[in-house]
């Protein structure tokens, strides 16, 4: 675990304590299980096949960050919210190659998938990945993982599609700045990926705010 003291934030969700960490992720340290939103593996792969230029290495960033969160906590399985592949280019061989190299170097991980939109038209990830498939909601203890936050569910929702990001205002500019969206029935996590965007929200009546930047992760005031 890191020894930075901001580097998760502890908080309570279905009479559970989850960290939601720096990293954009959530850890269940009674399961040892991470929850991973939107990683859209082989988007910037799409992109350059319809002729928009834009960088490479993305997915070896994506499957870096994943290295980093399994030698920092406890891990048995990573539950991924859907939009794992952005699209069919996804498929192609160097980036299978990658994320079948990453798989080797963790056999006994366990991996669950629950299916996005994103997914539905890319279609499943290589078999040789061992990912179990699921459809939303996919329901552990008191939470139903999902892609769609408005999915109806018997459990407290972490879901992802919207890719969060909070617009902190100054004087002059501002930062978007990734978030975690914690409501009474449901929490949206910030987008994983290393290409992904984000969608700016504010918090209703009755939702917290955390924001994530430089490795840290804090609260916002209600007032912000």
């Amino acid at each position: 675990m890191k020894g930075q003291e901001q580097a998760h934030c502890a908080v309570e969700l279905a009479g559970e304590v989850v960290w939601l960490l720096a990293d954009k992720a959530v850890y269940w340290p009674a399961r040892r299980m991470l929850v991973v939103a939107d990683i859209h593996f082989g988007k910037a792969a799409a992109f350059r096949a319809l002729g928009v230029p834009v960088p490479h290495g993305t997915t070896t960033q994506n499957l870096l960050a994943l290295d980093a969160l399994l030698a920092s906590y406890a891990c048995e399985e990573i539950v991924f919210l859907g939009d794992f592949l952005h699209a069919r280019a996804a498929h192609a061989a160097a980036t299978v190659a990658a994320m079948l190299a990453w798989r080797a170097r963790h056999p006994r991980l366990r991996l669950t998938l629950v299916r996005g939109n994103h997914d539905a038209h890319a279609g499943d990830p290589a078999a040789a990945l061992r990912i179990a498939m699921a459809d939303e909601p996919h329901t552990v203890g008191g939470f139903s993982f999902c892609h769609h936050p408005e999915t109806p569910a018997s459990g407290y929702v972490l879901a992802g599609h919207v890719h969060p990001v909070f617009h902190l205002r100054a004087d002059r500019g501002g930062m978007r700045l990734p978030c975690f969206l914690l409501g009474p029935s449901r929490a949206i996590l910030p987008s994983f990926g290393a290409f992904t965007g984000g969608h700016a929200v504010r918090p209703g009546i009755g939702e917290r705010v955390y924001v994530t930047a430089d490795a840290a992760i804090f609260p916002l005031p209600a007032h912000c």
